[in-house]
């Protein structure tokens, strides 16, 4: 999920911005993780444990060698 996050931090406040310092970007992260913090948007899963874990299987199947 923390990958998520960045991703998130990257797509909606660092690529949009543009940035003439690293103070300035600095400044920016520091407002959108403030941001961020006051609406916190809690993660959903959509697959229970035992259908990620077939699918993880379904995946590693594929590979030569990881029958583990």
């Amino acid at each position: 999920m923390v990958e998520r996050w960045f991703a998130e931090l990257i797509n909606k406040q660092i690529r949009r911005g543009g940035h003439k310092s690293i103070q300035a970007l600095k400044k920016d992260i520091r407002i959108w993780i403030a941001a961020w913090k006051a609406d916190p948007k809690p993660c959903m899963w959509t697959k229970t444990a035992d259908e990620v874990l077939e699918r993880l299987a379904s995946c590693l199947n594929g590979i030569p060698g990881s029958e583990g």
